[in-house]
């Protein structure tokens, strides 16, 4: 199941790298669709939803109505409606601890300065769908919009078989607060909410994630509206040392190498009679879950690394940069302080990454691919937009005007220094 690697191995440097790369015919396919959203509005969603999710629809069925919603109660056990109400609950707390606030700073000199802080105003949301469900995608990414005082939240999500949306799909969206819901998926999708057609409106921002052809639209249309960030392959590296279950361990890589084929699993380790017992988990856990394909291909690239000590392993984890980091270790806390660089890190041998994914209340959507040295989780602030502001009194501006006017001197800008200067014989009151 796992290679087995010294850390001297050149291999284990190789790990390190990975890119995002797309194949040109798929960015020509995305461009294309993008565009003929643009000049077509809803006749060519509902023609792109014909050939890519063989549903006919027409125009007037693009958007779920509410007798649909409210089926979707009666379709649905009420534990799942429960579940569904405790997570959209501790996502919420969680992240209205991080909301920024407007401030104001007045000075000694009498300058004001400060910053506002406003919500987007309009959010869409983008659920992968079809033949799949995911709830939860819903809840991290509508929660969060509401927490930072969106006004409109728009949630699209592709048809199933017969034109419906699964009804699980549907209540979360109702409890996380989704203002219209409408049956468009795939890159045609990103391009209405990013340019509006007849009945989907045009949002400021586009969070959620999706298939390549998802991934590649966002991309396209950054500029014309914000974006979250583009997600790649799903990946875990678990840090663990001889105290670790390994059960555990195996069933956390299980669990990561279910979402993608080229989901990266990587166990890093002190001991490697651990990971060997956890080679021998995987194979138990594999054999139990029916041994489907999708595991079988994101584990013929998984890798254990033996590393001398653990300030080496957390030291390696931290160049990796990961989506989901778990310490399996005897002390957690002890190393947190020292992880570099990681979209998320559950600590000790009952936080795996499902409870993450799921309820613990911290948002799943992570920045993948090495992008977590410079990418931050999805929170209430990417839900928001900070405007500075500058009041200067007149003190100030005496104090303040000939080093602004010598630094647009030195940038051989004529204008700005005059713009200041026009002003020097500033009378107070």
């Amino acid at each position: 199941m796992l290679r087995i690697l010294a850390y001297d191995d050149p291999e284990v440097e190789r790990l390190l790298d990975r890119e995002f790369s797309f194949p040109e015919e798929a960015v020509q396919a995305v461009n294309d669709i993008i565009a003929r959203v643009r000049l077509e509005g809803d006749a060519a969603l509902c023609a792109l939803t014909a050939r890519f999710d063989r549903v006919q629809l027409t125009p007037d069925e693009l958007a779920v109505r509410g007798e649909e919603i409210e089926a979707a109660y009666g379709a649905v056990p009420p534990d799942f409606t429960a579940a569904i109400r405790l997570a959209r609950d501790r996502i919420a707390a969680f992240h209205r601890r991080n909301l920024p606030r407007t401030w104001r700073e007045e000075r000694p000199d009498g300058s004001i300065l400060g910053q506002v802080v406003r919500p987007v105003a309009r959010v869409g949301v983008y659920v992968p769908g079809g033949r799949a469900r995911y709830p939860s995608s819903v809840l991290m990414n509508v929660v969060p919009a509401r927490a930072a005082g969106v006004e409109e939240i728009v949630m699209l999500t592709p048809p199933g078989p017969g034109g419906g949306i699964d009804p699980h799909v549907l209540v979360a969206a109702h409890e996380a607060g989704v203002d219209r819901v409408f049956r468009v998926g795939g890159a045609q999708a990103v391009a209405a909410l990013a340019y509006g057609t007849e009945r989907i409106p045009r949002v400021d921002k586009i969070v959620g994630p999706g298939n390549i052809y998802v991934t590649l639209a966002k991309r396209a249309v950054f500029g014309a509206v914000g974006i979250d960030i583009l997600a790649g392959p799903s990946e875990v590296v678990v840090v663990a040392d001889e105290s670790a279950a390994p059960r555990y361990v195996a069933a956390d890589l299980l669990a990561q190498a279910e979402h993608d084929p080229q989901a990266r699993v990587l166990l890093v380790t002190t001991s490697r009679a651990l990971a060997l017992q956890v080679n021998e988990a995987l194979e138990e856990g594999f054999r139990a879950l029916g041994e489907p394909e999708v595991v079988r291909e994101a584990l013929r690239e998984a890798a254990a690394v033996i590393t001398p000590d653990l300030e080496t392993a957390v030291a390696y984890a931290g160049r990796f940069a990961p989506e989901h980091l778990e310490l399996l270790v005897a002390e957690p806390f002890t190393w947190l302080a020292k992880v570099k660089n990681a979209g998320a890190v559950f600590l000790g041998p009952y936080s795996p990454v499902p409870m993450g994914d799921y309820i613990a209340g911290p948002n799943h959507v992570l920045p993948t691919g090495g992008t977590a040295r410079f990418f931050s989780p999805l929170g209430v602030e990417d839900f928001v937009v900070r405007t500075n502001f500058v009041s200067l009194s007149p003190a100030a501006f005496r104090e303040l005007a000939a080093p602004a006017a010598l630094l647009a001197a030195v940038e051989g800008l004529p204008a700005h220094k005059m713009a200041v200067t026009v002003r020097e014989d500033l009378k107070d009151g």
